[in-house]
């Protein structure tokens, strides 16, 4: 028997603040005994301990503007697209189709503007 038993004093009541299981809900310490208040910076099994200094800015300011400026222009033609789309679906159910393949021709100069974009900058895939 305990100390606390023969004292008289009943013995604190085991942790159990959520899960029906006691194992899952014993306090971090015991659940994980490997990990120390030091496990991190103090820990010699860490050897690598993240992107290094400058990490999340930009390195390459020239190409990530680039990159944004043609991604703008992407998504204005995709915008556009979209919009041919819809003009040429209402005009070919208008009956209109010489509206409508006028349209078509519109939203294939589109693409090929897109494909134009890409093989611009190979170097940048």
């Amino acid at each position: 028997m305990s100390d606390a038993r023969q004292s008289g004093n009943p013995e604190p009541p085991e942790y159990h603040p959520g899960s029906a299981r006691p194992e899952l809900n014993r306090p971090v310490h015991e659940r994980y005994p490997q990990i120390r208040a030091t496990s991190g910076y103090g820990d010699p099994r860490v050897r690598h301990t993240g992107p290094g200094p400058g990490a999340g800015t930009d390195q390459e300011p020239e190409r990530s503007s680039k990159l944004t400026a043609r991604l703008a222009l992407a998504m204005t033609v995709v915008i556009g697209q979209l919009w041919g789309l819809t003009v040429i679906i209402d005009a070919w159910m208008e009956g209109n189709t010489g509206t409508a393949w006028w349209g078509a021709g519109f939203l294939c100069l589109s693409f090929l503007v897109v494909l134009g974009l890409w093989l611009i900058d190979p170097e940048d895939r």
